[in-house]
């Protein structure tokens, strides 16, 4: 049986319990499965880096709890984004920049044509000077005639889209989630290759509901976090 397959039958297994519940042992698993110790413990290891399972030493391996969605709110200037972390304001580096077809994944998470223009600008977030985040921002071409990949290191996005171009962000539904960083995002935030990272990615939509701007962000997971501020009645 091979990693990926391995991997799949754990996932169905974890489904199949409660957060925190024990797995059996690597023994069981691996004679139930039909799969070799290594091959178990490689697909094991892809699971932990998901953040599906913590394995303890001496202990055993445990389902983790499943994971809570949390509300952003929009800050006081309007942008949807993640809360910033302690330090200087967050200037920006512009990785790269190019206008194309969104394609057909993207078209339909973006409810546009295949064909229509698309907006993808990469840029690195930078706190105290040192690499926080790494942003990929894809706006339909549409809402942005005559955009250059500079305007994306000058100020507020959201700014931008709405004084320039007179289009006005909505709502936004953003997702949180555990992963850890490829080689590419590594190199660039000047991490080890699968340092744990925060991913976030964002829709936002204006007043007629259409997408205006999809962002996938990764964000170090040992210099980032996030306090949430509760008020109770």
């Amino acid at each position: 049986m091979r990693r990926t397959e391995a991997r799949d039958q754990l996932l169905r297994l974890i489904e199949e319990r409660n957060p925190g519940e024990p797995l059996p042992s690597e023994r069981m698993l691996s004679e139930s499965l039909g799969v070799s110790r290594p091959t178990l413990r490689a697909a094991l290891d892809d699971l932990a880096r998901d953040g599906l399972i913590t394995r303890e030493h001496g202990r055993g391996t445990f389902t983790n709890a499943r994971r809570i969605h949390q509300a952003l709110e929009p800050t006081a200037s309007g942008d949807f984004q993640a809360p910033l972390a302690e330090g200087s304001p967050w200037p920006s580096r512009l990785l790269s920049f190019e206008v194309g077809p969104a394609g057909a994944r993207l078209g339909q998470r973006m409810e546009m044509s295949p064909g229509d223009e698309l907006v993808t600008a990469v840029r690195l977030r930078l706190v105290d000077s040192a690499p926080m985040c790494v942003e990929k921002i894809r706006i339909p071409a549409v809402f942005v005639p005559g955009i250059t990949g500079r305007d994306f290191e000058l100020g507020s996005l959201y700014g931008l889209l709405r004084t320039r171009y007179d289009v006005a962000p909505k709502d936004a539904v953003q997702t949180a989630e555990p992963t850890v960083t490829d080689a590419q995002e590594a190199e660039i935030l000047t991490v080890p290759l699968h340092s744990p990272a925060l991913l976030f990615e964002r829709t936002t939509r204006n007043a007629d509901r259409a997408v205006i701007e999809y962002t996938r962000s990764i964000y170090r997971g040992d210099r980032y976090r996030i306090t949430t501020r509760l008020t109770f009645d």
